[in-house]
């Protein structure tokens, strides 16, 4: 690319420091060739702006291919994720706008934005370990089914993961490790490169470590990014924090309460004001110690920041006290908080009170202190160290820490740095344990890979490899409902609305706690909450065994559970203030609709338009998109052919029928619609036929997309390799013989290009159709609602709408060719073996993409389609076709 600035200039521009990046940041933004790699940078020394600006540099200013266009950035805590959005958002800023990244964060509620839709652009996303983890297995938490495996694709192909702040990860630090050996052993297989970077102040290299990492583990660890000696002489590394620990005991609330006056109290008032930041290990802990300062005569500048709040209050934090304006002389604050500001918080304390925690927990709290220059001085509290005080931390994690604080007498960053060089490997080890307690195996993973639900709507549970104990949450957020009222199905969540709670916290709230002979399996009296169901699309009540991890809960808002100045409060029956609902792009909702239910055609909802215009809309879009990511390999074309014929299943009748004159708008009569105004959608009349003799509740055009494509190749090229061609001795030993295709009309010009792709590309266009829209996929059964139709003759139930036997009408599937004729659709892939219909099964064909592209690269081509298929029927197009048709 012509005119590359240098990395330095590139980084005063994007950063507005004028002098420059520090050492390290030259360093990593130097390397040209992107990797795996360990950046351990002590805390305060710019590791955001440093690894933003090297990704876009090297994506974006060098235009560099082999660096991935989508920047990951995982983190433990939601709090983490607004302020490091924050800074990537003043980054972006100010780059060029033709070439700025799109900047999402990952995170429950439907205005969370649409990277996804564009596939081909740079990009930032940012969120929490539960959201960007369980997106990565292929199991998005408050995201909609259908979406899954789109985001799963783009977030194993092209991306680089930022793995930040490891030390707070828990056995979601094993899992990123173990999905990047599954990549590195995939990679042959990929379309697109991923790599991840983890980070931290206490990164352990032992950490990474496992019998599926091993063969890779030592190219990840060479080479770490960190401050080599010759490089600690500004500033920051002159800084003394003196430390000193005391004993409290963890009931004594008061004493605890009491010490932070005091010293807070004694506490000068400097340029960076009187801060005092206290830091308990749980949330029960600090709302305790809040209310005794309160109770203390502390009525004024004191603040509570803990991860059950709302991101509607949540904003307030960031606005008044956590962050570095409002480290300012004549401030004079306390702060009590827990485990959210040990990390990405830019605050400066001159005095830090900290409950004993595991090493590396205090090393990212010592870093709260005094962060900016001068002097500091911390206090470390031991509130007990059996297994119940020490919860969430293990005890014997203490008694090392204890240990090692006993040694110290200053925290600063010199200090730090030379106590971990001066460290033995036993003590090491002992200070830096981590033994995950389940390991994401590749077995597991494969089989995420269908997203299938079981006929009661349930799914594998991925929890235990995000995080475990009790720290599993879901996400509540409170409507105002009327007493015999349940939410509308209209009615979705937004982010600012949403409250993270330990989903066991959750249940005892409400439902009521259970013990071994009193179980409380359903809703105690007076509560009302409700969890979406996908396959109804609607909000259904809530019972004990739904309320899961991941799960989003609608409590009616009189039911209480939450303060503004507290956060979540289980005791509090004060009704709850909702918080106002965002605008939001009335494309982004219908989309959030189409992906979050079963049923609907809310992406259907769209000016007239005839199948073929769509289709070449579509295949339009998928062109571009492949041209820019340079795939090859013969896929442009597929992703092409996937666009045009990946609606051609909307002429079936249940979909034509469903269509109907409405207000002002007469329905064109034909059978080739596939998309009609927002009043032509008679809720009464969804996949009901025309003439009103059948129904087919929850139809899946896309599945009669595909069965059509097999149906066309067995009327053209029954030989073809993707049919009978490689059965063919075995189909003349069973004596079925192959019909004569001499009278056939000579083919259309895209069903010709359809009978000359080989099997490979066959079976991956077929497959891209039936899965544009995330809801059929690798298993092909009956549905509940399959299971309800009553049928009238022998051709059995059908499978997602489709029955054996029926037809595609003959329409044009593209501008300017031929019609395609009728095709009759025979169910026989769903079942396993081979068939003397279709050859081999649906699954079989599965497995053989999965086999070639690896669950990644495949579900990277989905994401493809699904782009281009949404990019399309949002344009804004008249289709000449109907111009003489369509009335207003």
């Amino acid at each position: 690319m012509d005119n590359v600035p240098s990395y330095t200039d590139w980084f005063i521009r994007s950063t507005e420091h004028s002098t420059g990046p520090r050492p390290w940041q030259a360093s990593l933004g130097g390397e040209a060739t992107c990797r795996n790699r360990l950046i351990r940078i002590p805390t305060g020394l710019g590791k955001t702006e440093g690894v933003l600006a090297a990704w876009a540099y090297h994506r974006i200013a060098r235009a560099a291919d082999d660096w991935p266009r989508r920047l990951v950035w995982c983190l433990p805590m939601r709090v983490l994720v607004e302020q490091t959005e924050q800074v990537a958002r003043r980054l972006a800023s100010r780059i060029p706008e033709d070439r700025r990244p799109l900047i999402a964060l990952a995170m429950g509620g439907e205005d969370a934005g649409e990277w996804f839709l564009y596939p081909e652009r740079p990009a930032i996303i940012i969120g929490t370990q539960d959201m960007l983890l369980s997106r990565a297995l292929n199991r998005g938490f408050g995201s909609g089914r259908a979406r899954w495996p789109v985001e799963f694709g783009l977030l194993n192909q092209d991306a680089l993961w930022v793995m930040d702040e490891t030390q707070l990860m828990d056995v979601g630090l094993a899992t990123s490790a173990q999905l990047q050996a599954f990549r590195d052993r995939d990679r042959a297989k990929h379309l697109r490169p991923c790599f991840t970077w983890w980070m931290s102040a206490t990164l352990q290299s032992q950490w990474l470590e496992s019998v599926d990492t091993r063969e890779f583990h030592k190219q990840w660890v060479e080479s770490p990014c960190v401050v080599p000696a010759k490089q600690r002489s500004d500033e920051l590394w002159r800084i003394k924090k003196a430390i000193n620990a005391i004993e409290i005991a963890e009931k004594d609330d008061r004493a605890f309460a009491k010490l932070i006056v005091e010293q807070h109290n004694s506490l000068k008032p400097g340029r960076f004001g009187k801060i005092t930041l206290a830091v308990c290990n749980t949330v029960d802990r600090a709302c305790r110690t809040f209310e005794e300062l309160k109770k203390a005569g502390r009525k004024e500048g004191v603040e509570l920041a803990h991860s059950r709040f709302r991101p509607a209050e949540r904003e307030r934090w960031r606005e008044q006290f956590l962050n570095r304006d409002a480290c300012c002389e004549g401030a004079d604050r306390i702060i009590v908080a827990t485990q959210v500001v040990e990390a990405g918080v830019d605050i400066s304390a001159g005095c830090l009170i900290t409950e004993l925690a595991p090493w590396p927990s205090l090393v990212q709290r010592f870093g709260r202190c005094s962060r900016y220059g001068g002097e500091g001085r911390g206090v470390v509290v031991d509130r007990g160290r059996g297994e119940k005080q020490a919860a969430p931390y293990q005890p014997e994690e203490l008694l090392a820490a204890w240990d090692a604080v006993g040694q110290l007498n200053d925290a600063g960053i010199a200090a730090l740095e030379a106590f971990e060089e001066g460290l033995s490997e036993t003590v090491r080890r002992r200070l830096y344990p981590y033994e995950p307690l389940h390991l994401l195996m590749r077995k597991e993973f494969d089989e995420l890979f269908d997203t299938t639900p079981d006929l009661t709507g349930a799914d594998l549970d991925i929890s235990r490899f995000i995080r475990s104990g009790d720290e599993r949450d879901l996400q509540v957020f409170w409507v105002e409902v009327g007493k015999d009222e349940t939410p509308s199905s209209e009615r979705r969540p937004h982010r600012r609305e949403l409250c993270a709670i330990p989903f066991l916290k959750a249940r005892d709230w409400l439902c009521g706690e259970e013990t071994t002979t009193k179980k409380k399996p359903t809703l105690r009296g007076g509560m009302r909450a409700w969890v979406w169901d996908w396959i109804d699309g609607d909000w259904v009540e809530a019972n004990r065994a739904s309320l899961l991890p991941g799960r989003i809960v609608c409590v009616a808002a009189d039911c209480g559970g939450y303060r503004p100045d507290r956060g979540f409060d289980p005791e509090s029956n004060d009704p709850v203030e909702p918080v106002d609902e965002p605008s939001v792009d009335p494309m982004a909702e219908l989309l959030e609709q189409a992906d979050d239910r079963q049923d609907g055609e809310p992406l259907s909802i769209c000016p007239w338009k005839t199948i073929a215009f769509h289709h070449q809309e579509v295949a339009d879009e998928a062109k571009k998109i492949a041209q820019e990511l340079k795939l090859g390999g013969g896929l442009n074309s597929v992703l092409e052919m996937a666009g045009l014929w990946h609606d051609w299943g909307k002429s079936h009748p249940a979909f034509q029928g469903s269509i109907r004159s409405g207000g002002e708008f007469h329905r064109p009569e034909r059978a080739d619609l596939a998309k009609a105004p927002n009043e032509c959608w008679p809720r009464g009349c969804l996949y009901r036929f025309p003439d009103n003799t059948d129904a087919r509740p929850g139809f899946r055009h896309e599945l009669a997309s595909a069965l059509g494509l097999l149906a066309l190749l067995r009327q053209y090229a029954p030989m073809h390799q993707a049919l009978f061609g490689p059965w063919r001795e075995i189909f003349g030993e069973l004596g079925y013989e192959i019909a004569d295709q001499s009278s056939k009309p000579s083919p259309s010009r895209v069903v010709e290009r359809l009978i000359q792709t080989s099997a490979d590309e066959f079976n991956l266009i077929a497959y891209l159709v039936a899965c544009h829209h995330g809801k059929v996929r690798v298993a092909l059964h009956a549905s509940p609602k399959d299971q309800d139709y009553v049928a009238r003759d022998d051709r059995g139930l059908p499978i997602r709408g489709v029955r054996e036997g029926d037809r595609l009408p003959s329409v044009r599937v593209a501008p300017d060719d031929a019609p395609t004729p009728e095709a009759t659709l025979t169910l026989s892939p769903a079942a396993i073996g081979l068939s003397a219909a279709t050859g081999i099964s649906w699954r079989e064909r599965c497995i053989g993409l999965f086999d070639r592209f690896g669950p990644g690269a495949l579900a990277y081509l989905e994401a493809l389609v699904r782009a281009a298929d949404v990019r399309a029927s949002r344009r804004n197009t008249n289709d000449p076709t109907l111009a003489s048709e369509v009335a207003r």
